[in-house]
Formats: structure tokens, sequence, C-alpha cells
């Protein structure tokens, strides 16, 4: 799988059932290649017109299985919720 296919996929947490978005970046150690985070832009502001000023890092630890279309992640949300 390259990382251009996991941006394709729908983030899900299994917790709540709450569809998170879509994989924007990844976050990777440099010296050894390994992912360490998916990163997904947060929810958007009112009605989606001021842009979105969060986004939420999941810890690669926290997937529990990555599908055809879905990623599903099992993550309390504002443990991951990050300000820009």
């Amino acid at each position: 799988m390259r990382i251009c296919d996991l941006r394709d996929k729908e983030v899900i947490n299994s917790c709540d059932c709450r569809r998170l978005g879509f994989v924007a970046d990844l976050d990777f150690d440099i010296c050894t290649g390994i992912i360490l985070a998916l990163v997904v832009p947060g929810p958007a502001q009112f009605c989606g017109f001021l842009g979105r000023d969060s986004e939420y890092v999941i810890p690669f630890n926290c997937v529990r299985q990555i599908g055809e279309d879905i990623i599903l992640v099992e993550i309390r949300l504002e443990d991951c919720l990050v300000k820009c």
C-alpha cells in the first residue's frame, strides 16, 4: 500500500462510530520510515465558511483496521484533537 492510497480512505472512530474525515497527512519518523500518526482535518467552524482551526492527530497504534474504503481507529477524540 502506498501513502497516496491512504488519502482515499475515510477514518471512522469505532468507539462512537463518528466519521472523522479523510487522511490529509502522515507523521512519520524520517530515520526509520515508521508511520507515527495519521492527520485528519478537524471539524469545520460555522457551516464550513470559516475553515478549520484544528486537526485530529491519531497515533498509528490506535489504528485497528485498514480496509478497502475505510480506516477504523479506536481513540477518544479529546485526546487527538490538536489546534493548528
